[in-house]
């Protein structure tokens, strides 16, 4: 029976490690779930994986993408089922790792075919909650999607805004366009019982020191020259890859306005309130899922799958 293997988690928990370990010991193909992962030359700064790591296993989905460019969940989505069924013709494991949640639920149950927003609107509101922050925007939702404005939480600037465009650019709310959500690519195959879900559980402090710790190791694998490249090319600051973690901050830093202990850490501090963003998310999205400890070691691989699937790790 063809199985697929899903791992997330937070960053900086270990996805990365246990994931190649399993590919390894599973005849596996690791398939990337991380939205910064996917653009090219941010490999330091987005924490990709190793040309080591790369040479042990197979990787899919990584720094594909140009940082001009924006990589919706429900591409991604295609992408991710063409990798696991090319996987599965030839005889191997899909190993789906990543961060992005969101990645995964619309891989697994689907994803609203909400029509293109018209750029103006995306730009004024954008303007506004920049103007005014999202708290007034939050008040506005209230009144058209009282169900998203419930869910959000008021600074959750990015998905508010997203939640205002949509309405005003097509008079439906988002809550509306996802009660009508086609059924997952992957759905199916998870009913059925082949897909094994993992969420790596990992407690803060312990995570807060991963997170700096990493940091501290990016600036000295060349995270800056990555940030100077990309500042180079002048993009729109608005884009994905603009916004990944720690670049914004270094971005200061090169132009000037920080020096480079204030700009590491403040991306630590970005990337901590992340972290615990994520932690959160997962624990309420994904309770379902089977949870382990970032803790594990070798060793514990070959019974990490024994009680809730038929792999069998050798």
């Amino acid at each position: 029976m063809k199985q697929a293997l899903f791992i997330a988690g937070p960053t900086a928990s270990g996805k990365s490690a246990l994931s190649l370990k399993l590919a390894c010991d599973l005849n596996g193909v690791i398939i990337n779930a991380d939205s910064m992962q996917v653009y090219d030359g941010l490999r330091t700064i987005t924490a990709c994986p190793s040309e080591e790591d790369e040479a042990r296993a197979p990787h899919r989905l990584y720094r594909f993408m140009d940082p001009a460019e924006t990589c919706s969940a429900a591409y991604w989505a295609e992408l991710a089922m063409a990798e696991i069924n090319a996987a599965w013709a030839s005889g191997k494991t899909p190993i789906v790792i990543g961060g992005t949640g969101m990645y995964f639920k619309v891989l697994l149950e689907g994803i609203a075919k909400i029509p293109e927003i018209d750029p103006e609107i995306r730009a004024n509101v954008r303007r506004e909650c920049e103007a005014e922050g999202s708290v007034k925007l939050h008040s506005e939702l209230a009144v058209y999607d009282p169900e998203a404005a419930e869910r959000l939480p008021a600074g959750d600037s990015q998905r508010i805004c997203r939640a205002v465009e949509v309405y005003r650019s097509t008079g439906q709310s988002l809550t509306s366009w996802h009660k009508n959500t086609a059924p997952g690519l992957m759905q199916a195959a998870d009913k059925a019982g082949r897909v094994t879900k993992l969420v790596l559980d990992i407690d803060r402090e312990t995570l807060y020191e991963r997170c700096d710790r990493r940091f501290e190791i990016m600036l000295t694998q060349g995270a800056l020259d990555e940030v100077r490249n990309l500042m180079s090319r002048h993009l729109d600051p608005s884009l994905p890859a603009m916004r990944a973690l720690g670049v914004p901050q270094l971005m200061a830093h090169i132009g000037g306005e920080q020096a480079i202990e204030a700009a590491s850490e403040a991306a630590k501090m970005q990337t901590r309130r992340f972290a615990k963003r994520q932690l959160t998310w997962f624990r309420n999205q994904f309770s379902h899922w089977n949870r382990i400890s970032a803790q594990f070691s070798e060793s514990d691989c070959g019974k990490l799958l024994s009680k809730n699937t038929n792999f069998r790790v050798d």
